[in-house]
């Protein structure tokens, strides 16, 4: 038999192509579905990137979970209380909780895998920055104890997104949390199959049988996570038009992120249904790399500011005005802290106003090596548009394309740029990520302790403390606009604006998607 791969990119063009299922599998529900990556990391901590969260949410769990009013409740965590004094949180875990491997989950792994999380996460590291003491007290339950009280504990433990902190056992969790893990152990609701795993091919999970979901109905990612399929294969089909033949074909269940130029044409089926999983939606970004030349010059980065819009990256990517939206806040419009504070005169391509900021900067036309990524249809023209609007302002631009997962792995390099390292790239954060400036990783400027790009800024720090310790709603939005134009001013990134990005599934098949900031499988029903 040739390889998987081989028969998938057939299979793509005509349905008999697909190899006759095994009799075991044929007996199986298998929910078989395209993401927006390859998954070739593995470790959620090491990494923010998205396709890895995804993998996380299958195999691991949470000990909050965030429902879709963004409320946090208990997940692995039975029971909680607070000291009066509000400085100690006693958590106890639910019985019937287990590893993969059929060993108990205990107190001893969860408070590993917070201080590992909490070494790397943006949230975790201002939650571990104000706790005295993370301690067990039995094998089902620690605490928590705090140096002053802190507003943000629980949606720490809840937050939703990367980093997500996902429980692993305690050998596990005592990887340095710059390297990656090798032991795939979770106690989620699915369970990766590694022999299966074939980078560039399929990624397997199958129903983890002794999980023992919640009682409560699923909500966001909290309630009770109940699988209703046996089996769940993530195929990489690299391209578009083929993922959505192979969708209209019937031969794959599921598609994450369609392009949005060829949601038309899922939309003109009958048999296809679009999902709005996330109605939340995205926000691009530029990131800037501080430690090197030239965006190791504040007045640099302003002026990348002034010569950018967000017009033009939304147009490029997205194109179709109903699924973007320009947006100056950067905490997400529609929400409560939503602001233009500190905005004037920037996203306007103002590139008279950019050059004279480069020459009063002294920039002496060092390269500015933009990572591009190419395999992402919702990334793939943003680096271009940066490219062209930063040239048009004077700057000298080295654009190096490559693929996302290739990316991943080099921002996190601090080599110098003309030796495997970087000065800028653009992504996108799922809103729920960045609702303020705790959650929000890249207005983290904590210098080493910074997300790879490591700015560094005692007041950016001095500000988002407060806000974490700040209880009252205005003076917590009066502080987030202060971080806003804190942001705009020192340049830790650009935001570039919102959009929207639908799911497709196959309508007869496949229901019970949930509205959650990240695609999960539970809950999913497939005929």
């Amino acid at each position: 038999m040739t390889k998987r791969s081989i028969i998938v990119a057939a299979a793509m063009l005509a349905a008999a192509a697909l190899p006759a299922a095994a009799p075991a599998e044929a007996q199986q529900k298998v929910l078989r579905n395209v993401m927006h990556s390859d998954l070739k990391i593995l470790d959620p901590i090491w990494t923010t990137a998205y396709i890895v969260r995804n993998h996380g949410y299958m195999i691991y769990d949470t000990l909050f979970g965030m429902n879709e009013k963004l409320e946090v409740l208990p997940q692995m965590v039975d029971t909680w209380k607070v000291s009066d004094d509000k400085l100690t949180y006693t958590f106890t875990l639910r019985d019937g909780l287990l590893w993969h491997d059929g060993q108990p989950v205990t107190a001893e792994d969860c408070v590993a895998s917070i201080k590992r999380w909490g070494a790397k996460d943006s949230m975790g590291q201002k939650l571990m920055g104000t706790t005295a003491e993370l301690a067990v007290i039995d094998a089902k339950s620690f605490k928590l104890v705090l140096k002053e009280p802190y507003g943000l504990v629980l949606q720490s433990l809840g937050k939703p997104s990367s980093n997500v902190p996902f429980m692993m056992p305690k050998r596990v969790a005592d990887t340095d949390p710059n390297k990656q893990i090798e032991d795939f152990t979770g106690s989620g609701p699915f369970v990766f199959k590694k022999d299966e795993w074939k980078p560039g091919d399929k990624t397997v999970y199958v129903k983890f049988d002794k999980y023992k979901p919640r009682s409560e109905p699923a909500n966001g990612l909290s309630g009770g996570k109940v699988v209703k399929v046996d089996r769940v294969e993530w195929l990489a089909i690299p391209d578009h038009q083929t993922a959505v033949n192979a969708l209209l074909a019937g031969e794959i269940d599921y598609i994450e992120a369609p392009p949005h130029d060829l949601l038309p044409v899922l939309k003109k089926d009958p048999k296809i249904a679009l999902v709005d999983w996330n109605p939340l939606g995205n926000q691009y970004t530029f990131r800037f790399n501080w430690l090197h030349p030239p965006f190791n010059n504040e007045k640099i980065r302003r002026a990348v500011e002034v010569a950018f819009n967000q017009e033009d990256f939304l147009k490029a990517v997205i194109g179709d005005p109903a699924y973007y939206k320009p947006c100056k806040a950067m905490f997400i419009c529609g929400t409560p802290l939503e602001s233009a504070k500190g905005t004037e005169g920037l996203f306007e391509s103002k590139f008279d106003v950019a050059k004279q900021m480069l020459k009063e900067a002294g920039y002496d036309g060092t390269p500015v090596v933009l990572m591009h990524s190419t395999d992402l249809v919702v990334l793939t023209n943003l680096a271009p548009v940066a490219a062209d609007l930063m040239k048009k302002a004077g700057l000298n631009v080295d654009m190096q394309s490559m693929d996302w997962q290739t990316l991943v792995a080099r921002r996190a390099k601090k080599d110098p740029p003309n030796a495997g390292g970087w000065n800028a790239f653009l992504t996108s954060w799922v809103a729920a990520d960045i609702l303020n400036p705790v959650m929000a990783g890249f207005a983290n400027a904590g210098c080493d302790k910074a997300m790879f790009g490591w700015p560094c800024d005692e007041t950016q720090e001095k500000l988002r403390d407060a806000f974490a310790k700040e209880t009252d709603p205005a003076k917590q939005k009066a502080i987030a606009e202060q971080v806003q134009e804190r942001t705009l001013q020192i340049g830790t990134h650009i935001y570039l604006g919102q959009w929207y990005q639908p799911a497709a599934i196959r309508k007869e098949a496949v229901a019970g998607i949930l509205t959650t900031p990240a695609p999960v499988f539970w809950n999913v029903t497939k005929k």
